[in-house]
Parts: C-alpha cells; sequence; structure tokens
C-alpha cells in the first residue's frame, strides 16, 4: 500500500488508465434507460472535455452507463455547492479539484476543517472504495496530485500568506472590523488621506499611527480636510482597530504581501497546482478569514487581463463557508462581490461558493452561479423545511419530486445541473458521486511540514519584513520635533532653581509614558511635514471595486 506521507511533498505521476480529465464518455443507450431518465442523460452529453462527476440516480437505481458531467469549459460561469453538514460537500470538491488538476488547471480550496491536505497523496484502496467504484462506473487508481499549502500569516502549518494594510483596502477592513456603513465610509477617507500624503499603510500599527495623528489636536484640522470625519468616529475606529490587534489579527498584516498570480501555476508535468489554504488555526476568526478570500480573488480580478470565452478556466477558485462571507456585509460589500462574481469570468476564473442552503448566498450572487451540485437536506425544524422549500424554488423544472428527494439522497449522493456547452441549463439529475483518487483525509503533520518547507515559495515569504513606513515615518518626525526642545532645555538648565528642576523632571518623566506616536501627533513639526510630503509625491493609489491597491 503507498504511504501518503511519502507523497505528500511531491505529487505522484497520474495513472496512465485514470478516467481523469478524459475524452467525452458515451453515455449508455437511451434504450436501456427509462424515458424520463433517457432525457436526463441526453443534456449530459457533450462534444469537448468534461468532468466526470458521478452516475445517474432513477427511481432507486444507480445507472453506472448514464454518466453526469459538467463541460471543463463552464467551470468559469461559477458555481455552488450546497447540502447539510456530513452530507459530503468537501469530498465533492476534491473529486472536482483533482480533474482540474489533471487537466491542467490550478485550483484554490480553503481547508476549513483540515482535511483536504489528503489531494497531494494517492488514496487507499478499501471495500467503500471499491463498492462505490463499481456502482458508478468508475475506473479507480489510487493518485496525488501537485500541492502547495499556505497558512493566513503563518498561523498553523503553511507557507505564510500576508496583505499590506494598503493592499487589503477599506471595505475589506471594514467588514474584518466589523463596522457600519457610515464608520466604513470614514475608514475609506483615512485610506484616501494616507495615500495622498505618502504614508504606507502596510502593517496595523501604521493605520494606528494614521488614526492616532487624525485624532490629536493638530490633526483635527487635517480630519476636517478630508471630508468632515468626527472625532467621535475617527474614536470608534481607533478603538476597534486597537482590539482587532489584541484578538492576535496583526500577524496577518504586513511584508512579504502575497503574490496571488502564484495561484496560477501548474506543475513540470503540466497538471493544474493546488493551492491548499490551510485554516484550521484561525477557525475561531471567521470574519477574517473569509474576507482574505475576497481580498485573493479582488487581487486577481485586478490584476488577469480579459481573455473571453476559453476552453479551459485560468483557475477555478472554491470559497468554504461562504455564508461567513455575507453574514453582517454592507451594501458596499455585498455590491463588490456581486461585481467581482459577475465581471472575473471574462478573466478565466470560476468561483464555486460552499456552503449549506442556497440562501446563505445572496440573490444577486447566486443568480451568476450556473453550476449546482446540491447535497442532501435536513427538514427537523420548521426552519429547516423553509430552508428545503427555498432550495427547491431555486432549481428548474424537474422531473423529480425535488422536495422529496432532498431530504433521501445519501452521502455522496446529490442533485446536479450544470451549464451545457451552449450555455443552457441541463436537466436536474441525481447522482451518486464518484469516489476521489486522492487520500480522503488529511496528510500527517509530518508530511505537511516537510511539504511547505521543500516548496520553492517558502523562502521568498516565511519571514515576515517590516521596512519603513507610516508608523516609522511618524517616529522620525517625533525625534525631529523632541531635538531642538531637548537643546534649548539644556541650555536654559543652570538659570533653573532646584524646585522647578524637579518639577520639570517630573513633567519628562510623565512624558516618557506617552507614546511616540503621541508625541508626535501634538507637534507642528508633522503638521509641516505631511503638507511637504503632499506638495511633493502628493497621489493616491488607484483602486479597485474592493477599494484593494492596484500593484
Amino acid at each position: 500500500m503507498t504511504d501518503p506521507q511519502a507523497q505528500a511533498a511531491l505529487p505522484a505521476d497520474p495513472p496512465a488508465d485514470s478516467p481523469v480529465g478524459a475524452s467525452p464518455a458515451q453515455p449508455a443507450p437511451a434504450a436501456e434507460l427509462p424515458d424520463p431518465a433517457a432525457t436526463i442523460l441526453a443534456g449530459y452529453t457533450f462534444t469537448g472535455p468534461a468532468l466526470d462527476l458521478g452516475a445517474l440516480l432513477w427511481d432507486g437505481t444507480c445507472h453506472a452507463g448514464a454518466q453526469i458531467r459538467i463541460p471543463l469549459g463552464m467551470l468559469n460561469r461559477h458555481g455552488l455547492v450546497a447540502g447539510a453538514t456530513g452530507t459530503g460537500k468537501t469530498k465533492t470538491l476534491q473529486l472536482i479539484a483533482e480533474q482540474l488538476s489533471a487537466n491542467g488547471v490550478p485550483v484554490f480550496l480553503a481547508d476549513v476543517k483540515g482535511d483536504v491536505s489528503g489531494i497531494s497523496a494517492p488514496g487507499q484502496p478499501n471495500d467503500k472504495v471499491a463498492q462505490r467504484t463499481a456502482e458508478v462506473g468508475q475506473s479507480w487508481s489510487a493518485s496525488g496530485f501537485p500541492a502547495e499549502f499556505y497558512a493566513l500569516g503563518g498561523i498553523g502549518a503553511g507557507i505564510p500568506l500576508r496583505a499590506t494594510v494598503t493592499g487589503f483596502g477599506p471595505i475589506l477592513m471594514s467588514k474584518v472590523l466589523g463596522l457600519n456603513q457610515t464608520q466604513e465610509q470614514s475608514l475609506g477617507l483615512i485610506f484616501h488621506y494616507a495615500d495622498t500624503k505618502g504614508l504606507e499603510l502596510i502593517d496595523l500599527k501604521d493605520l494606528r499611527a494614521v488614526i492616532a495623528f487624525l485624532t490629536s489636536d493638530v490633526g483635527k484640522g487635517e480630519l476636517k480636510n478630508i471630508g468632515g470625519i468626527s472625532s467621535a468616529t475617527a474614536g470608534v475606529l481607533m478603538r476597534t482597530l486597537t482590539a482587532f490587534e489584541a484578538q492576535g489579527a496583526e500577524p496577518f498584516f504586513g511584508e512579504p504581501e502575497f503574490d496571488t498570480s502564484e495561484l496560477l501555476r501548474t506543475a513540470p508535468d503540466g497538471r493544474g497546482m493546488v493551492s491548499v489554504l490551510e485554516l484550521p488555526a484561525v477557525q475561531d476568526q471567521p470574519q477574517l478569514f473569509s474576507t482574505f478570500l475576497m481580498w485573493l480573488l479582488a487581487d486577481l480580478f485586478q490584476d488577469l487581463p480579459e481573455v473571453g470565452d476559453i476552453d479551459r478556466p485560468k483557475l477555478v477558485f472554491f470559497f468554504d463557508e461562504a455564508h461567513l462571507l455575507f453574514n453582517g456585509a454592507s451594501k458596499a460589500f455585498l455590491d463588490a462581490i456581486t461585481q467581482t462574481v459577475r465581471l472575473i469570468r471574462s478573466k478565466g476564473v470560476g468561483i464555486f461558493f460552499v456552503t449549506q442552503t442556497p440562501k446563505d448566498v445572496p440573490s444577486d450572487v447566486l443568480a451568476q452561479l450556473g453550476n449546482r451540485v446540491q447535497h442532501a437536506l435536513r427538514a427537523f425544524t420548521p426552519e429547516d423545511a423553509k430552508a428545503l422549500k427555498a432550495t427547491v424554488s431555486t432549481f428548474p423544472n424537474s422531473a423529480y419530486d425535488l422536495g422529496e428527494l432532498l431530504t433521501a439522497l445519501g452521502t455522496g449522493e446529490a442533485v446536479v445541473t450544470v451549464l451545457s456547452e451552449k450555455g443552457a441549463p441541463t436537466p436536474v439529475a441525481a447522482t451518486r458521486l464518484r469516489a476521489p483518487q486522492s487520500l480522503m483525509g488529511p496528510i500527517e503533520a509530518a508530511a505537511l511540514d516537510t511539504a511547505v518547507k521543500s516548496s520553492s515559495l517558502y523562502s521568498r515569504y516565511a519571514q515576515a519584513v517590516d521596512r519603513e513606513s507610516a508608523y516609522e515615518k511618524l517616529n522620525a518626525a517625533a525625534d525631529a520635533a523632541m531635538a531642538p526642545a531637548a537643546g534649548q532645555e539644556a541650555a536654559e538648565a543652570p538659570a533653573k532653581t532646584a524646585g522647578k528642576a524637579g518639577g520639570k523632571a517630573a513633567g519628562k518623566a510623565a512624558e516618557g509614558e506617552k507614546s511616540v506616536v503621541e508625541q508626535v501627533v501634538g507637534s507642528g513639526v508633522f503638521k509641516s511635514l505631511t503638507r511637504s510630503l503632499g506638495t511633493q509625491i502628493g497621489r493616491e493609489i488607484s483602486r479597485s471595486l474592493f477599494g484593494t491597491r492596484k500593484r
């Protein structure tokens, strides 16, 4: 039996007889199927390359010769994988990701529970795999796929993935800080101010320093000039940001900032790289990691050129726990998501949202998702029944009783409808899904560590860099402001009485307790410095839909 640990660092060669990425399979003759089932199958007969999802289920029977498929060229039309916990959503992602990789398409997977890393190692044959593959007509062969493992801020096992505060932008930052609409708009003006004054926002202490200046006595005038932000709102921003840092968010922001073009890489053998973002170490910060996923998409959106309709996607991005992205989102944030999903298709990127029910996704976004894999739903409570009815209403007319079918599906079964090669929805098909060929579970921790540290990207992103930015410039201005005052005080010292000297010493001790930022924001030197910067290098960084910075 193949040892999955030995295979984790390097991808296994694809087996010669692997059905992954194979040419179109011949469907079962229509005469062998009941008329409704034959009609459904006819909708899944494609001429070009397609991914195999599984075999058609009709009237309790699995028809191994009736293969349900999705055209490769339609994967950039986005999709939804939904279903109750434990119904097989993760294995569906693994199945689709394997076949995309085999077809040379890079894949991004967010691993929230820590069980997707097995895609890098060959699967292990057992009785359940043998039974499933026989039922669905699958020629199964164990195979691992080329993978890179990332971790937000280096917290957990993976290549550290960071973003600069400026790169993240005000809209996404507002989402992770939980700001309301007014506060979000105010934060946007503060980002604009930092841009125009040449104050780089690299990490959280840079943003905190700029807000501290704008809430100071000297900075209040600047605050009014950038749009009339109230000092109360600025104070709320400062307190919220400080609390965010206290929650351990600091490592996620900084340099080197991750270059999202890394997600578009292929392996030397031509297979697409599977980028796995390991998230178990930050499960308790769902708003943070879900918003970081949106930052990755927003950054890709900015950088990729328009390509129109192509024969295969440049990247397919699986957005797990998608409901976390939309919970408590502002109108500006939701509008930006909708625009990104609508427009990124023409740049060759497909997005699959993964969640429990379609109602977790706003209707404007759901309308953009042409491919659907719906696993079983439960109807134990009135709320469950309501969600079930809403889900059924989102599907095309069907030969099945979907209300009954969706509660009766077993693990690894789903209701499928995709876009045909002509872009039209296929008939709804109950499907018993194929088994992944890679390991269905996590690889060992030692194997994961070896895979991470042997990556060519590890040396590029492993060590954080703290270069000069807004915080350091403020410190430099503070030093410049303090030096003349110190010289004058030294010249006047002999004329002071002992009592006055003692009082001054006490005053200096109290001043020393203040932070450097507090000292500098009260300095006229800094006001002069910012005006000079505004004159000499004043500029506004061009920003995208989410306010993220262009590279």
